[in-house]
């Protein structure tokens, strides 16, 4: 029963098992700490629904915000298209380009630097919370979408009558430790902001309920609270992981020990599909541009 369920949370195992066997290669440091994650699986499961049939000829682009080592990037690029790449803060990015082999432009939230009209699919995920306005950054996710083209936006849902969000703020992960200006927008909330902004609201999934947000708030806790302040790379204030190769290596026995507890972590976690009919901490929504 549970190895059904792990397939329907995390449908990547297949995909890791056979980067980690092709030529006898141990995958980058990136793609091992993907695989060691809870919420960054789910969040690319539900792309991958979203993102059907990509054509080889379609311009996409994924935008996000600091929580991101490239990872993410590597696994939309194998559902097809032609994918450019926006980072809207600095730390990452080289590294990111490293594994990528590819351009990642550093843009910000009013300005994304791309021509009006030239993307067929933009993802966004998690840049809204870091805005005090999200209208502007909605805008320049239009302007750089074709009509009728595909934007995805996902953000934490930001509803502080939920359980554990009370729990964060109560234990200091306060929206600032995270990094964030907002604590998120649930579905209501983000509806009119892409319909102001000139799409349509489509798809709307929410996820990681209540026993995965307990376990992302122990690790994100012990890190920042913890090990940040005892590791010797520099680490940025909003920083929740590891974000480059130096501040893992920085943390790699606690990460070790992390890597041989992950699968208890990952059995709380499918507690989540006995909660499947209550919203989930994360909002993720699709909207088509009208013109």
């Amino acid at each position: 029963m549970i190895s059904r369920t792990a397939d329907l949370l995390y449908p990547n195992t297949f995909l890791f098992k056979s980067m980690d066997t092709k030529q006898n290669q141990q995958p980058p440091w990136q793609i091992r700490m993907f695989r060691k994650t809870l919420k960054k699986q789910m969040r690319l499961k539900h792309l991958r629904n979203l993102l059907s049939d990509i054509g080889p000829q379609e311009q996409c682009l994924l935008v996000t915000c600091g929580d991101n080592n490239g990872a993410m990037n590597y696994f939309l690029r194998q559902l097809g298209g032609k994918w450019s790449w926006a980072e809207l803060e600095t730390q990452s990015i080289e590294e990111m380009r490293q594994l990528l082999g590819d351009e990642v432009k550093l843009c910000s939230f009013d300005h994304l630097d791309y021509p009006d009209q030239t993307f067929d699919r933009v993802v966004s995920i998690d840049c809204l919370e870091h805005i005090e306005d999200p209208n502007i950054f909605t805008l320049e996710l239009h302007r750089i979408c074709k009509v009728g083209g595909q934007v995805i936006i996902t953000i934490p849902g930001g509803d502080q009558k939920k359980l554990v969000n009370k729990l964060k703020n109560l234990v200091g992960m306060t929206k600032e430790a995270y990094g964030h200006v907002r604590d998120g927008l649930t579905i209501a909330e983000l509806t009119p902001i892409m319909t102001g902004a000139g799409f349509t609201p489509m798809r709307k999934v929410t996820f990681s309920r209540f026993f995965t947000e307990m376990v992302e708030l122990t690790i994100n806790f012990l890190y920042v609270k913890v090990l940040a302040k005892k590791s010797k790379a520099a680490v940025k204030e909003g920083t929740i992981a590891p974000a480059t190769e130096e501040q893992l290596k920085s943390v790699e026995k606690t990460y070790r020990m992390y890597a041989l507890v992950y699968p208890f972590f990952k059995a709380v976690s499918f507690l989540d599909t006995l909660l499947v009919g209550s919203e989930g901490y994360v909002t993720m929504m699709e909207g088509r541009r009208d013109v």
